[in-house]
């Protein structure tokens, strides 16, 4: 007997509320049921941040509250505010997967804390410590064919790598890859302070989010090489946070080993936009970042800042939606591990036997 495949989410921040949104908003809400949120936080202030969000507006269905639930349309997901791992007993909600969303834990022996606690397998909405933490490391439309079904850890990596990944990916394959510099402009996060105070052992994270730009450390260039291999010692990265709620770029800077020209690489680019719809998208208009804020996409290429100086050095700036984009990547991971993996939305056989 098959039922919808039973979530439960551990860390229910700006990822974590993104995700229940997307969820809703989906067409695989009928696939996939939320029975499960553990979260430190208070359980009004949750129900109070799922409803209204600055970001992407009013929740778009019925938002509720019961005795230790949150209350969605109707169905009860009940919550938690465990601070450990084993604090939640998983197995009581028979959960098939949990959705890793608060970004605490990135270690193996961290996260199989969560195994032993009852979750069968875990979803990772960061890239974990490194590669060898995980069992797999997803960038859906660039690998997620590889996953075998029967891995406990998988990693859905950042939104910075399911941005530049599948761009960078298609220039390597084009013109070839001598050396290229990622630098990410991201809209300002919760490691940062509003006005200037003790926050962060990074000092400048100690800075006003909202009055500065913020360069802050970055692992972009691991992230893209655990992909691309083949790009190993050939990339640079640094982040800069600047003072916006959402919706970040990428601006790439790249030696190529074979000549291209304006045209040549947006051509490349519109093409392989024109390939993955809903994963990538093309666009030369006049954009601001705001025009792609709630933005599905992976990445936007926009092809009206696309620079060359001489024939082998190339500029391509790319826009993505650092919360929406990310939430709906990993609806799509869930998607492609539920079909390699039956055993996800069978009913267990003592229940099957109980009834």
């Amino acid at each position: 007997m098959s039922r919808p495949i039973r979530l439960a989410i551990n860390g229910y921040g700006r990822i974590g509320r993104c995700f229940l949104r997307a969820l809703h908003e989906s067409p695989l809400k009928n696939k996939f049921q939320i029975v499960a949120i553990n979260e430190p936080a208070d359980l009004e202030s949750m129900v109070y941040l799922t409803h209204f969000d600055s970001t992407h507006g009013v929740f778009s269905g019925q938002v509720g509250q019961g005795p230790d639930c949150l209350i969605i349309d109707g169905q009860e997901i009940h919550v938690s505010h465990a601070q450990t791992p084993e604090g939640v007993d998983w197995a009581r909600h028979e959960i098939d997967l949990l959705v890793e969303c608060s970004g605490r834990y990135g270690l193996r022996d961290e996260l199989t804390r969560f195994v032993d606690a009852g979750c069968p397998r875990l979803l990772l909405s960061h890239p974990g410590h490194s590669a060898q933490d995980v069992d797999f490391t997803m960038i859906y439309g660039v690998n997620h064919e590889k996953l075998k079904g029967d891995e406990r850890i998988v990693s859905n990596a950042s939104c910075t790598t399911n941005a530049i990944v599948p761009v960078l990916d298609q220039l390597h394959r084009a013109f070839g890859v001598e050396q290229v510099y990622l630098t990410t402009l991201h809209s300002v996060m919760n490691d940062q302070p509003l006005i200037d105070g003790y926050h962060h052992s990074d000092l400048r994270r100690n800075r006003s989010a909202m009055q500065s730009i913020v360069p802050v450390a970055t692992g972009l260039a691991q992230g893209v090489v655990r992909f691309l291999p083949q790009l190993a010692g050939k990339v640079q990265a640094k982040a800069i946070r600047v003072p916006t709620l959402n919706v970040s770029a990428i601006d790439l800077v790249a030696n190529l080993e074979r000549n291209a020209d304006v045209h040549a690489i947006n051509s490349l680019l519109k093409a392989a936009a024109a390939k993955q719809p809903g994963l990538l998208a093309y666009s030369d208009a006049p954009h601001a970042s705001v025009d792609f804020n709630h933005d599905p996409h992976s990445a936007v290429i926009d092809g009206s800042q696309t620079r060359v100086n001489g024939p082998r050095f190339a500029n391509v700036f790319v826009w993505f939606d650092n919360e929406w984009a990310f939430a709906c990547r990993l609806l799509d991971a869930l998607q492609a591990w539920s079909v390699r993996c039956p055993a996800m939305g069978q009913t267990p056989k003592h229940t099957l036997e109980s009834v």
